[in-house]
């Protein structure tokens, strides 16, 4: 019965939702034209098929944000790796790079890589906003990598040494398998962040999705269709990438056991 009851809640709580915006989609005094979205998104003529322009900004979100999120994590580990060693100045320079980027917003850092940095080493506006991103969610991601290993008991690395396993072989094989169980909801959520994040490159004049959102909003007019469907493309992209993620935690969690036993 409480289960029923748990159930029954967050169902009511949906249909509450999902109520309040048909109410205000039926009572918005707008003349909706939904069917001039679809070749925004792509054109099937003659068994052609033809990305729009929107199809075009979302692969430049997904290349952007997949190459963010490679680059962010491997900042992330190294950073956080720094933060934890013997070294005084490694220390320094990772708390430095960390509470610099972590205290001041990403817009300016965008701004400041492009229009400051990149014109110096010619670079593009592309890997601009690439590194952008990278440093700004590797900051975050630092944190959480450093907090996952610290919370490690110390018994783990004593273990690990009393059966002769080197310093890299028990990260690699003790410390950090442990400390992606931990961490992963809350690496799993700065990954969200950095592909909602991703929107801000749009300033820099690169043609992502929100940009060819912009674009096409303002030659059509068709500001809240084109807009749902912005947002619609985020959603399916941030909700299958907590799926994968989710799956991913699932069978960490089910290897663990099974060693355990």
């Amino acid at each position: 019965m409480d289960q029923v009851k748990k159930g029954i809640k967050p169902f009511i709580f949906i249909v509450f939702i999902f109520s309040v915006f048909f109410i205000g989609y039926s009572n918005l005094e707008y003349n909706w034209q939904w069917y001039r979205v679809k070749p925004f998104l792509f054109v099937l003529e003659n068994g052609e098929f033809t990305k729009g322009l929107l199809l075009e900004g979302l692969f430049i979100t997904l290349k952007i944000s997949f190459l963010g999120l490679v680059f962010s994590f491997l900042i992330g580990f190294l950073s956080a790796f720094a933060r934890l060693s013997s070294s005084p100045v490694l220390k320094f320079l990772s708390w430095l790079y960390v509470e610099t980027i972590r205290n001041t917003p990403l817009l300016i850092q965008i701004f400041l890589i492009y229009f400051v940095i990149s014109p110096v080493f010619n670079i593009p506006a592309f890997t601009s906003a690439v590194i952008a991103l990278s440093l700004f969610e590797g900051a975050y991601s630092s944190e959480i990598i450093r907090s996952g290993i610290i919370n490690i008991p110390k018994g783990q690395y004593e273990a690990a040494q009393s059966i002769g396993l080197s310093t890299q072989a028990t990260y690699i094989n003790v410390i950090l398998p442990q400390m992606l169980r931990q961490t992963l909801p809350m690496l799993a959520g700065q990954s969200v962040s950095l592909i909602k994040d991703s929107a801000l490159v749009s300033t820099i004049s690169i043609y992502d999705l929100t940009m060819q959102g912009q674009r096409i909003v303002s030659q059509t007019f068709l500001t809240f269709e084109i807009w749902f469907t912005v947002a619609l493309c985020y959603l399916l992209i941030t909700a299958s990438l907590s799926f994968i993620i989710r799956q991913f935690e699932n069978r960490l969690k089910y290897l663990s056991i099974h060693n355990v036993e």
